[in-house]
Parts: structure tokens; sequence; C-alpha cells
């Protein structure tokens, strides 16, 4: 599919701030159609500019009735109908159709959150490929509902409390869902929204990531110079080796990398990088320990935010330094900075692409998004800023990346310091966290679960306890141990190990971690927790 086609199928989401609207970019992505997501208040001409075959309002904690509830721009209804595109209201999105139309939506009855029991009421283009009676279960999350639907639209289905849970109007292309498809608490809601794209819109699959290849390394080449020069910055990882490895293919010498060893980081992990960069990837690579002024300038600090504004800070302050001297090498001074930044972390720092969004709250500033100073001197390019983790390896294994980089479990950007709760510069709290989190991934390795495994590491927790080692009291800190397992990172589950890999890795922190007599293990999902601890 050219890209042309690909824009012409375009599946625009238009988001007001659930939660869940990732997850819809998501879901239709995995079915090979293209699909943006951009605030739901956005300017009319930027959603033209797009021309979407299909546009989807997401959720959103708002009611529709509140003073200054979010709404999509004004005549947006008319374009819509002008222009024959089919658009799908999700929970908060449905109650906007409704109310934007002249139907009633106030605040329920009853409130239906979790799962809830939905029945087709009518055979209809939404439910074609059901019939009337059959019931379904779905993930509600609302407490307002539709009482009177606009002229022209017809309930399809409703909840086991009576509450419209379906409604669409044909001839019009409005349809709504007041629960959501997207998540995997609605079983057959994958295939509702497949049933709407392909059967109900037309809409034609063939987006897969050689598209986004094509499509970044010509955005690359046009957004940078002939002449200029690009400095990228590596951590190991995957989002940035992969980042480097695209802008290099674009550019080719013109790119600069650096690896900042900032005091943060896991045992040994400057030496594996480096090696490992310069005999597979065969990228040029500086490497700069910037250990005493990282950990000088979080000396005392405490506070989550802070600390990954400061090494975030940090980290650009060197950049702009490494490109000076680049300059005087050069003759000419580097004009742009690469970042491995992923959707999850543009989403999590708020806004999400389309930027200004306004509707949720900050989760977390991530360092290579939320931490940036506002006059940093190099501009930036994110390449993989609309991506999934899961999206990323896949682009990395088209472009030859080695297995062994794309299967590396994530770390995060400000490192240790995000696992050290309060100041990480305290005694020798950094060295205690490397050799548990090595022990604790080795563990893994040799178990041979390392790739059914997310993330795993571990954690300092600055709280000293009561033990008996050697026939005698002591007083040492804990280690709590954290391993997820997700697809994309913006959802986790805990993994379940066997209790005698815990009891074997247990006894081995605490006998060969000076310092530590107690090991705990988060059994804690994501949500309610995020999966990093700071």
């Amino acid at each position: 599919m050219d890209s042309q086609e690909l824009k012409s199928n375009l599946v625009l989401i238009l988001d007001f701030g659930s939660q869940y609207t990732h997850l819809i970019t998501r879901r239709i992505r995995a079915l090979n159609v293209f699909s943006l997501c951009i605030n739901g208040t956005s300017s009319l001409k930027s959603i033209t500019d797009l021309s979407p075959r299909v546009i989807i309002l997401s959720g959103g904690p708002h009611s529709v009735h509140a003073p200054n509830a979010p709404c999509f721009a004004p005549g947006f209804i008319e374009y819509v109908e002008s222009n024959k595109v089919h658009v799908l209201g999700i929970c908060y999105g449905l109650q906007l159709i409704v109310q934007q139309l002249g139907g009633v939506v106030r605040v329920g009855d009853k409130q239906e959150y979790g799962r809830m029991e939905i029945e087709v009421e009518k055979v209809g283009r939404l439910f074609g490929n059901k019939k009337e009676g059959d019931r379904q279960s779905v993930w509600m999350s609302h407490g307002d509902e539709a009482v009177k639907l606009p002229v022209g639209f017809e309930v399809v289905a409703k909840s086991k409390q009576g509450a419209v849970a379906a409604v669409e109007n044909v001839e019009r292309r409005f349809y709504g869902l007041q629960y959501h498809p997207e998540v995997t608490h609605s079983p057959e809601g994958m295939d509702t929204l497949k049933y709407f794209l392909f059967d109900v819109c037309g809409v034609t699959a063939g987006w897969k990531m050689e598209d986004v290849l094509d499509e970044e390394l010509k955005i690359i080449k046009d957004t940078v110079g002939s002449e200029d020069h690009v400095i990228c910055a590596l951590s190991g990882g995957v989002d940035s080796t992969v980042a480097a490895t695209l802008v290099h293919k674009a550019i080719g010498d013109r790119l600069h990398c650096v690896f900042v060893d900032n005091g943060l980081l896991r045992w040994k992990e400057r030496e594996r990088v480096m090696e490992t960069f310069e005999r597979d990837l065969h990228l040029p690579i500086t490497c700069i320990d910037a250990t005493e002024q990282f950990l000088s300038k979080l000396k005392g600090v405490t506070e989550p935010e802070k600390k990954r504004k400061i090494i975030g800070s940090e980290f650009i302050s060197i950049f702009d330094a490494f490109a000076h001297d680049l300059e005087q090498k050069l003759g000419k001074k580097p004009v742009y900075l690469v970042q491995g930044t992923l959707y999850p972390d543009v989403i999590e720092s708020c806004p999400p692409p389309g930027s200004g969004r306004t509707h949720s709250h900050t989760i977390k500033s991530h360092h290579n998004v939320g931490g940036l100073p506002k006059d940093m001197k190099l501009k930036l390019i994110e390449p993989l800023k609309l991506l999934f983790k899961d999206e990323v390896r896949e682009l990395g294994k088209i472009m030859g990346v080695p297995q062994a980089f794309l299967k590396r479990h994530p770390f995060p950007g400000p490192g240790l310091a995000v696992r050290v709760p309060g100041d990480v510069t305290l005694e020798n709290r950094l060295d205690i966290l490397r050799r548990a989190d090595e022990i604790f991934i080795q563990a893994i390795r040799e178990a041979g679960i390392y790739d059914s495994i997310w993330q795993a590491f571990a954690v300092f927790m600055p709280v000293l306890t009561v033990g008996v080692q050697g026939d005698q009291r002591t007083h040492r800190y804990a280690i709590t141990l954290r391993a997820v397992t997700s697809q994309d990172g913006m959802t986790a589950d805990w993994y379940y190990f066997d209790h005698k890999f815990l009891i074997e890795l247990s006894t081995r922190i605490c006998n060969e971690v000076p310092g530590v007599n107690r090991v705990l293990l988060d059994i804690t999902s994501k949500p309610p927790s995020t999966i990093e601890w700071e």
C-alpha cells in the first residue's frame, strides 16, 4: 500500500482524556490499519489536513453537560457529514455525539463501572454480525447516560440495567458505544472494532512496519538539511538503539552518537554497552563520564519529579557541550538531537501526539519529554514518538538490529535514580542496588524466563530493617524485586515466579549483597501502580 492509500484509510482518534485512548490506537494498528491520535479539541483544520476515513471520539473523565467540558471544534459535524466520514463515539464520545446533535445526557440513576452485560436490542450496522437478543460482557466506566437520542438515531444495545449501550444513525454515519471495546475486559470488543472498520466503514488493511520505516526515513531526510549534523543520545536500550540505526540509515556519517555515564547505570553497564555498540552496530560513538556532574546535582534531592527534571537538564547540558566540541572539530554546529522517545513516554508525560492536551493528569514526566529545559539549543528529532515498544522492536528487526538488543528489558532514562526512593547519593545505596539487580537479572536469564518478562529490576528500599545474620542481630536495608508482563508498557501484570526460584534468589541477595537483610516482591499491577517506583 502506497503512502496515499495509507492516508486515505487513516483512522483518526480525537483524545478527550481517557486512560484507554492509547489502546484504541494500538488495537487499530494491530489490525494493520494506520491510526493517529490528536487532541480532542484540535482545530478543524488539524483534522481536515489529515483527511481521515474514520474518526473515533475517545472516552474521558468529564461530563458533557459540565461547564467547559471539552468538545470537538466548531464545524466538525458539517465536515464529517459533507465528506462522508464515519464517526464512532466511545463512552464520553457517544455522549458528546448525542448532546451535540440534539439529544439529552444526564447523570444516570445507576452508574456503571466494571464488567457489565449488554444485550443487542436491534440488528443494525454496528452489530450487523449479531442477532437480536445476543449478549456479551463489556467494560463500562460511566456515570452519565444518554436518556434521549437525537432524531434519526436508534438504540442497538442496552445494558442489563437498561442503560443505552450502543446507538447508531446509519444514514448520517454516526455510531456510539457506551462501553470500552478497546480493553481486554471487553472480550468481543476487538471483533466489534474490526467489523466496524472493515464492514461498516470499508477501511482497507495494509499498514505495516515497512511503511513506518519508509515514512520516517523520508521525514528525517526532509527535516535534516543536506549539510546538517546530528547528535544521538545512546543509552544501550532498545529505543535509542533503533532510533540511532534509523537516523544513521537516513543521513549516514553526519550522525554522531554519544553515550553518557551519569553514575546511575546498572552493574558494568558502561563497559557492556560500549563493547556491544562497537562490535555489533559499528556506530561512531563517544563515551562521556559525567558521574560527578549528575550525582553532585542530585545530592540532597528526594522529590521524584525534581530528580527527573535535574537529570533531563544535565543530559541536555552535556549534549550542548558535546555539540560545541563537535563544532570545533567539524567547523560547523550540529543542529539536531535524536532521542528514542516512545508513544507511552509522551502519553504519560502529557500531552500525547497532537500536543496541547489538558484533559488528563500528568502521571510522571520522562526525562526525554517533560524534563527538557526551555532554552535547549539543539532541536529534537524523535522518530519513534508515535510507536509502542513492540512496534519499535519490529522496526529494529527489519533494519537488522541484533536480537540481543531488541530483547533487552526497558531501562528508564533517569536510570537507577528512580529505583532509589529519596536521595540517591547517600551512603553506598547505588552500589547495593547494582549488586542486587545484577543477581536478579542473571537469575532470570539462567532460569530461561528473561524473554517472558517485559521488565524486571530491583528497587533499593531506604528503610533499615532488623534481621539475624551469622547469629547476630543486624540493622540493614531491604531490596524489593519488580517483574512485570506487558504488551506495550501502558498496562502490566506482575510476573508469577516459582516459589523455589524466589527462595534461592532471596538467599543469594542476602548472602552476597553487603548491607541487605530482607528481600520483598512487588505484586502490584499497572494500574494502579506505574512499573517504575518513581
